[in-house]
């Protein structure tokens, strides 16, 4: 729940420090920032932090495709509400268990998840058709999907290859380390960094970078390694839903009916795949 909770308000706080800071310099700033609380807290906790331990390669991949992830994230919640990027960045876990399905052992669809997954897609194609909500774009709704997509990349990544074998902080400094390393030059290719930034957005950043990202990544991680890989996914299945109240609640969005009937689906679909992997 609590995990649910933070994914979901961090797509509202990463829009509201749009405001200040150009959408892929932010994704960059706050990685780089974020590596020095994790750092510490693996130091601190004596967390084996290796790069010879024959994950470096998958290592690089994973914050490359990280670095992907938030580069189109970011800019998604630039053009368009959070409530249609919630619906549609946590549909995760279906693309998350569709792949599973073919690539990791002791995954495969069972009758009962494939109707999840169809509700699901249901509800993704509703709200890509809605455009009921004046704040909507498609480039930011495939932008959001494609979000999706890349997290789900990672997800497997971490469970099937030598990433693996790595403690969750390590695969966190490796993510935070590369997208640090792409983001912030890429973001020169974006237009001014610095928007309008002000002592409070400053303050909003300031607990992204504590405890979203490195508390909230680190607790993801952590119920990844130790988990199966669907049902791990399917812990985020309320992000969606906290997603849509926080926008509602702190931005003041209007949340259409299609809107809210793609997120039942989404969350239903997700609900059901995980009701079905507990039970086989």
């Amino acid at each position: 729940m609590l995990q649910a909770g933070l994914l979901g308000l961090n797509q509202v706080l990463i829009k509201i420090v749009n405001a200040g800071l150009q959408p892929v310099f932010q994704a960059g700033l706050r990685s780089l920032c974020a590596i020095v609380p994790i750092l510490l807290f693996a130091l601190l906790t004596r967390k084996k932090l290796s790069v010879s331990d024959g994950t470096f390669i998958a290592g690089i991949v994973c914050g490359v495709m990280f670095s992907l992830e938030f580069l189109v994230l970011f800019i998604a919640l630039d053009l368009t509400s959070v409530a249609r990027v919630s619906v549609l960045f946590y549909t995760m876990p279906v693309w998350f268990t569709v792949a599973a399905h073919f690539l990791l052992p002791g995954e495969s669809l069972s009758p009962a998840r494939v109707t999840g997954l169809v509700l699901a897609i249901a509800g993704v194609t509703i709200a890509m058709m809605d455009r009921h909500d004046g704040n909507v774009s498609l480039i930011g709704d495939l932008l959001a999907l494609g979000a999706s997509f890349c997290w789900t990349v990672i997800a497997l990544l971490v469970r099937a290859s030598s990433l693996s074998r790595a403690s969750p902080e390590m695969q966190l400094i490796y993510q935070l380390t590369v997208s640090a390393i792409v983001l912030l030059p890429v973001s020169l290719l974006f237009g001014d960094l610095v928007r309008d930034m002000t002592v409070n957005l400053a303050w909003v950043f300031a607990f992204q970078v504590i405890v979203i990202l490195s508390f909230g990544f680190l607790l993801w991680f952590w119920l990844l390694s130790i988990y199966p890989a669907s049902s791990t996914a399917s812990f985020s299945f309320l992000a969606p839903v906290f997603g849509v109240l926080f926008g509602w609640l702190i931005l003041k969005e209007t949340i259409s009916l299609s809107i809210l009937l793609a997120l039942l689906l989404v969350c239903a679909g997700i609900l059901l795949i995980t009701r079905a992997k507990k039970a086989k």
